[in-house]
């Protein structure tokens, strides 16, 4: 069972930023994550994608290697878990899973919200939200961007890296 005590501590090249978990509403969601941040499968990788005041995205492996950058977005942990849209709406500072049109296709890959991203409810799995490191997400969001190669201005300019994900007991954050 889920560890309701326990949050993710998200290491970044612009500062730390904490998140709360929603295990009640995405028991799967919570659990895939933990599991991959347990295994280092987040650390090396980046921030891919990032529109101020939306969102800014994030979990791709293949971020890790500068090679694969024209395939970026594209990666995953090799398997794709079941969607629990719930009634969490995406407003500021609420991580969620990012997929592809199929709503049963999220694997790692996530976003955090930078704005109101309502229209996103019940289409994305909403599973928990920034209690720590608001500012850190602001600078995140704050990154100059260019058009990408799917035409919209998203592509950052520079790195945002994410050095580790840790899931660590929340009295232990302080």
């Amino acid at each position: 069972m889920s560890n309701t005590n326990e949050v993710a501590v998200i290491d970044t090249t612009e500062g730390t930023m904490v998140v709360e978990f929603w295990p009640g509403e995405a028991p799967g969601t919570v659990e895939n994550f933990k599991k991959l941040a347990q295994k280092g499968f987040y650390d090396g990788t980046c921030f891919h994608r990032i529109i101020k005041g939306f969102m800014v995205q994030g979990g791709d492996p293949l971020t890790k290697d500068a090679s694969q950058e024209h395939a970026w977005g594209t990666g995953g942990p090799g398997h794709m878990i079941k969607a629990e849209f719930n009634d969490h709406s995406h407003q500021h500072g609420v991580i969620s899973m990012a997929r592809s049109s199929n709503p049963n296709s999220a694997g790692s890959q996530f976003f955090i919200c930078h704005g109101n991203a309502s229209f996103l409810d019940r289409q994305y799995t909403a599973f928990g939200q920034l209690i720590k490191g608001q500012d850190v997400l602001d600078k995140i969001a704050g990154t100059p961007v260019a058009r990408g190669n799917g035409g919209e201005n998203s592509k950052p300019q520079k790195r945002v890296g994410v050095n580790s994900i840790k899931i660590v007991p929340k009295e232990s954050v302080k």
